[in-house]
């Protein structure tokens, strides 16, 4: 855990008009009040003294150690204590392209970067305890870095969230609630207002969520940069936008203190049966909430989107992509077959990847592909088990030819 002192926070600053300044506590979770209207709300950013960054912060010489701690200056104030998240691997695939695999990370997910900072708030404000929705990757981030920092977690699931997924959850000592999908939100906000828990998603009809929660994953850019430098092009699978937006922004501010020459592409890769992202930037509206079909990418199925990723992809020059749960599925056995199992929705980076070249685009450099997550959280992991066979070599023979094996 690292001191406030270690920060360079200076405040928060609305990203519908930059003007607009708020005092770095209390956090913003409701995004920023001054800008919205009913059918909109804008989120906040955190803002630093970027004059103030150490020279040697992105150095091979730079700080060391675990955690999110070593980008500390430019991060919130890390009250809560670490689970040793970050530093996953960058792994090469083939033909320019890397992997950067957060499945490595103490939840097995990209989302401890992001709960780091978020119940790091919570401990800043004073709050008993912790209240998220999700059916997911971020409740049991959220429940593990509560019960790090020694405060209670109430996941207001889904009834139909996957049973190991709600084993995890209990296995922190969280009180999880599943509940139908569409009653998470109202009741979420009345545990924060009756409670006094800190909420670490989101309050609102469009998405803002937390400001804290974003800056964590800056650190995936930073990372990339530090082993690979900037990469022609980053592939992100995209939920409500808060990883793309993390993304970008860490390399904005890597060009911005002068260490890096140009800020990659980043491409969206959201469901073909939904996509808020996508259908805002072809509207050219801030934000937009669309019709959602049946997709197995439940972790980035959405309705609702928000500002942060209709801001990042087009200041990237990237694109908001599409991908079916078919263009999915072929990109998650990919994985498998270079040992790295992730859920559906980790495979929409490489899927995006994979079909905008069908389309004939190239990228001259090396493109980077988010894999967020461990396949240990799919919703069909472990309902089909391998048949059994007799232990004779006349059985065990069979099916090696069945699987192509000559013995």
């Amino acid at each position: 855990m690292t001191s406030a002192q270690d920060s360079l926070a200076t405040g928060q600053r609305s990203l519908g008009d930059a003007s607009v300044r708020y005092p770095l506590w209390p956090p913003l979770t409701r995004g920023c009040p001054r800008t919205a209207t009913p059918e909109l709300t804008y989120p906040v950013e955190v803002d630093y003294a970027y004059d103030d960054v150490p020279a040697g912060l992105f150095g091979r010489t730079g700080p060391t150690g675990g955690g999110l701690d070593r980008w500390a200056p430019l991060l919130p104030p890390l009250a809560a204590p670490g689970l040793g998240e970050g530093g996953t691997p960058l792994l090469a695939l083939d033909d320019g392209v890397f992997i950067k695999d957060e499945s490595r990370n103490p939840t097995w997910s990209h989302k401890d970067r992001l709960n780091r900072c978020t119940v790091s708030a919570a401990v800043g404000v004073g709050a008993e305890g912790v209240v998220v929705a999700s059916s997911g990757n971020h409740g049991a981030s959220a429940a593990a870095y509560a019960a790090r920092a020694g405060l209670r977690c109430v996941v207001l699931a889904s009834a139909g969230a996957p049973p190991a997924v709600i084993s995890f959850l209990r296995a922190y000592g969280a009180v999880v609630l599943p509940v139908p999908a569409d009653a998470r939100w109202p009741l979420m906000r009345r545990i924060v207002d009756r409670c006094g828990f800190h909420p670490v998603s989101n309050l609102t009809e469009t998405h803002t969520s937390h400001a804290f929660g974003p800056e964590g994953y800056k650190t995936v850019a930073y990372e990339i940069f530090t082993e690979l430098g900037v990469p022609a092009a980053v592939f992100v699978p995209t939920g409500y936008g808060e990883l793309l937006f993390g993304v970008w922004k860490g390399f904005a501010e890597l060009h911005r203190l002068g260490l890096a020459p140009h800020i990659p592409r980043i491409f969206s890769c959201e469901p073909s049966v939904g996509g808020p992202l996508a259908a805002a930037v072809r509207a050219g509206r801030p934000a937009a909430t669309v019709a959602v079909g049946r997709s197995k990418a439940y972790g980035i199925d959405c309705a609702v989107g928000g500002y942060r990723g209709v801001l990042a992809v087009p200041r990237s020059r990237g694109e908001a992509l599409l991908v079916t749960d078919e263009d999915m599925t072929t990109a998650q056995a990919e994985l498998g077959r270079q040992g790295l199992w992730v859920e559906l929705s980790a495979a929409a980076g490489l899927a995006g990847l994979r079909g905008h070249r069908r389309r004939g685009g190239d990228f001259d450099g090396p493109v980077v592909c988010v894999s967020t997550s461990s396949g240990f959280k799919d919703i069909d992991t472990g309902t089909h088990p391998a048949e059994p066979v007799e232990p004779v070599w006349e059985q065990v023979e069979r099916r090696l030819r069945a699987a192509g094996i000559t013995a």
